[in-house]
C-alpha cells in the first residue's frame, strides 16, 4: 500500500511538471498559466469570461495566451488584426472545435459530414428568393400566435416576463416555420417543445464545458431524447408542413450515411442554431426600448411611416432607426467566442507590426464583445444603450468607427465574420423586425414598474451567442381595441 501511494505521488509530481513546463519564448504572446496545474484559469474563465479576459487584457495587452483545462488558448483582442485569424482557414481550423462542441452538447458525430454542402443549403433557403417565402410564413405564424397570446377579454391586462414572452413566441413561430411543427409531428404542441427545449438549454454551457453533475447529465439526456422524438418526422418525405430547407438537410444527412438517430440529433443542433439567439435578441431590444422612452418613440414613429413592413416585403422597406436600435442592442448583448484550432504553426502579423508565433495544437480565440463592441475608444459610453449610435445626423447608416486613429473594418461583430459568418443573418433581422412591429401593432404593452431597469446578463453565458438575462423584466399587455 505504501509503495502504491508513493508511486501515485511520483506520477502526480511528474504529471505536474509535464503540464507546467511550458514557458514563453521570445516569439510567443504573453503567457499566463494560472496557479492551478492543468486547470489553469478554467474556473475563472467559465464563471465570467468577460471579467477574466478584461483582467488579462489590462495585465498583458491585446494578445496573450492562457492555460484553460489543459489547453493553451491565445486570445486576440485587437480588431485591426482580426483578419489574420478570420481569413486563414489553412493554419486555423474552425471545424475541429465545432465538432468537439457538437459531440459534447448534442452527442452528435457526423464523420462524413460536408460542412460546405450544409452551408450551401442554408444559403439557398435563407437568402435570395426563398427568404421572402420564409418571411411570409414567419409573419403568419407570429401574427397568429400573438393574437392568441392575450387574455380572451381584450380589456384585461395580461402580466408576463418579457424574456419568457419574447423567447416563447419566437421559438414556437420559428419551430412551426422551419420544422413543420404540429402538422409534421402529429399534433405536438409547440409550447411543449419549447418547455423541453428550456430544460435542455439551461444546461447547455455546462455541456459545452464538460462540467455536468450526474443528475444534470440525466436531465440533459432525457431532454435530448424527448426533443429528438419531437423532431423525428421533420423533413421526411414530402409531408405537409415540412419546410423545404429541413427536407433538403435531411436528404443531405441520408446521403452522407447518417442513421436515423444521428439525423435527429443533427436536427436538434439546427433547432438550437436557428432558435437559440433570436428570442433573447428580441428580448434585449424590446427591453431597451421599453426602458428608454426616446428610443421607443423613435422606433414607433418609424414603424408608423413604413407600416407596409407587416406585409413581409422587408427588402423594399428601409427602417434605419430600428436597424440602429437593433445593432446597438446586439452590440451590448451578443457575446460569442470565435475559436479556431491551430493545425499548422503560424506567425501572426499584428496590425501594428508586432509578430507572434501560434503553436500547433493551441487554440485561438477572438472575443469581439470586449473589443470592438465594449471598447470605450470605439464606442463612447459603451455600457449605455444609444438607439441612434449607428445613425449619422442625416439619418443614414453610420459605418465609420475608429481605433488608434485608424478606421475599423470590424466595429461590431454579433454575426461573426468571413466564411463562418451567420448565413441566416438577414432572416434573423427580418424576424426580429416583424416581431417588434407586430407586438407594437397588436398590443398595448408597458412596464409593470415604470422605473424598472434592464436585468444584468448571466455571467456564465459569455461565449455562446446572445447573453442570457440573470432576471426578467415584468410587463403587462392587452390586445389593441382596433384588432
Amino acid at each position: 500500500m505504501i509503495w502504491t501511494s508513493t508511486f501515485l505521488l511520483i506520477q502526480a509530481v511528474i504529471l505536474y511538471f509535464i503540464l507546467a513546463k511550458r514557458s514563453r519564448s521570445s516569439t510567443d504572446p504573453p503567457l499566463d498559466k494560472g496557479l492551478i496545474p492543468w486547470l489553469g484559469h478554467a474556473l475563472e474563465f467559465g464563471r465570467d469570461a468577460a471579467k477574466f479576459l478584461n483582467r488579462m487584457k489590462k495585465k498583458h495587452g491585446d494578445i496573450f495566451t492562457v492555460r484553460v483545462a489543459g489547453r493553451y488558448v491565445t486570445v486576440l483582442l485587437d480588431p485591426h488584426s482580426y483578419d489574420e485569424v478570420i481569413k486563414d482557414p489553412v493554419s486555423l481550423d474552425f471545424s475541429r472545435y465545432a465538432q468537439v462542441l457538437m459531440e459534447r452538447i448534442f452527442n452528435l458525430r457526423l464523420p462524413g459530414h460536408n460542412l460546405n454542402k450544409a452551408k450551401g443549403l442554408m444559403k439557398k433557403h435563407f437568402q435570395g428568393g426563398n427568404l421572402a417565402l420564409l418571411n411570409r410564413t414567419m409573419c403568419m405564424q407570429l401574427s397568429s400566435l400573438l393574437k392568441a397570446e392575450a387574455a380572451q377579454n381584450r380589456m384585461d391586462w395580461k402580466v408576463d416576463g418579457l424574456f419568457s414572452f419574447s423567447y416563447s413566441l419566437l421559438f414556437r413561430a420559428g419551430y412551426l416555420t422551419l420544422f413543420g411543427g404540429e402538422q409534421n409531428n402529429n399534433g405536438t404542441d409547440p409550447a411543449e417543445v419549447y418547455r423541453e427545449y428550456q430544460r435542455f438549454e439551461a444546461l447547455l454551457t455546462k455541456m459545452a464545458r464538460g462540467t455536468l453533475k450526474p443528475d444534470e447529465k440525466r436531465t440533459t439526456q432525457a431532454a435530448r431524447q424527448r426533443l429528438s422524438e419531437f423532431l423525428a418526422p421533420a423533413g421526411l418525405g414530402e409531408a405537409p408542413g415540412s419546410g423545404p430547407w429541413v427536407q433538403a438537410y435531411r436528404r443531405l444527412l441520408q446521403a452522407e450515411g447518417a442513421d436515423g438517430d444521428m439525423q435527429r440529433k443533427a436536427l436538434l443542433m439546427q433547432l438550437w442554431a436557428t432558435q437559440g439567439n433570436v428570442g433573447p435578441a428580441a428580448f434585449w431590444l424590446l427591453g431597451f426600448l421599453l426602458t428608454n422612452s426616446e428610443a421607443l418613440a423613435a422606433v414607433r414613429e418609424e414603424f408608423t411611416r413604413v407600416s407596409q413592413v407587416e406585409t413581409s416585403q422587408e427588402s423594399a422597406v428601409r427602417t434605419p432607426v430600428f436597424d440602429s436600435a437593433l445593432e446597438e442592442a446586439l452590440r451590448l448583448t451578443a457575446a460569442p467566442f470565435m475559436t479556431r484550432e491551430v493545425v499548422k504553426e503560424k506567425t501572426l502579423h499584428m496590425a501594428d507590426g508586432r509578430e507572434y508565433l501560434l503553436r500547433k495544437g493551441d487554440r485561438v480565440c477572438l472575443f469581439p464583445f470586449i473589443s470592438p463592441q465594449m471598447d470605450p475608444e470605439i464606442h463612447q459610453e459603451p455600457q449605455a444603450f444609444k438607439y441612434d449610435r449607428f445613425l449619422n445626423k442625416d439619418g443614414s447608416d453610420k459605418r465609420d468607427f475608429y481605433k488608434g486613429g485608424k478606421k475599423l473594418k470590424y466595429y461590431t461583430m454579433p454575426w461573426g465574420a468571413g466564411n463562418n459568418g451567420c448565413v441566416g443573418k438577414q432572416f434573423a433581422i427580418d424576424t426580429i423586425r416583424q416581431f417588434v412591429y407586430l407586438v407594437f401593432s397588436h398590443y398595448e404593452m408597458e412596464l409593470c414598474d415604470p422605473e424598472a431597469v434592464m436585468p444584468e446578463s448571466e455571467a456564465s453565458s459569455y461565449g455562446f451567442g446572445m447573453l442570457q438575462p440573470a432576471g426578467d423584466l415584468e410587463v403587462r399587455y392587452k390586445l389593441r381595441a382596433s384588432l
